[in-house]
């Protein structure tokens, strides 16, 4: 029987080049993200903005003003989705639609004062509850959790 690793079977298995499990690693890795984010919004008031809101909210303060259907793109949502957020959020006055000054068919949705107030205010609760919890970990898993930021901002752009 032949003991040596063939990269094609680690690949149908699920196996990187150094024969990790990746479908497990995957598995955890949802996991662990799952409860993270399932504890922060639990922190948030019923009736609150949301994720999918304050993710629109964040692109629009750092990007700055968009159409609906690039933002529905950003975000990687149906047009449909992204337009009941956009209600939504313009209904609390947290974003405002204004015709596109090139193409007056289409709109450009920008955050308002208050979008950009309450998108603060969500941030900061969410920030001291994370900063919290990370004052439980010692320096050396705080470098370690600093140094896969990166690694994880990487494979949230790939899906």
């Amino acid at each position: 029987m032949d003991l040596e690793r063939n990269p094609a079977n680690d690949a149908a298995e699920g196996r990187d080049a150094e024969g990790q499990d990746t479908a497990a690693l995957a598995a955890a890795l949802r996991l662990a993200v799952a409860r993270i984010t399932r504890r922060l919004r639990r922190a948030h008031a019923v009736g609150d903005v949301t994720l999918s809101g304050v993710s629109v909210l964040a692109r629009l303060a750092g990007a700055g003003p968009d159409s609906p259907g690039s933002l529905a793109d950003l975000e990687r949502v149906r047009p449909q989705a992204m337009a009941t957020t956009l209600a939504g959020l313009e209904h609390r006055g947290l974003v405002r639609r204004s015709p596109d000054a090139t193409d007056g068919r289409r709109a450009i949705v920008s955050i308002t004062d208050e979008g950009r107030t309450m998108l603060e205010e969500r941030r900061s609760e969410s920030v001291g509850r994370l900063a919290r919890a990370l004052d439980e970990f010692t320096p050396r898993e705080l470098r370690t959790l600093q140094d896969a930021l990166p690694l994880l901002d990487r494979l949230a752009e790939q899906l």
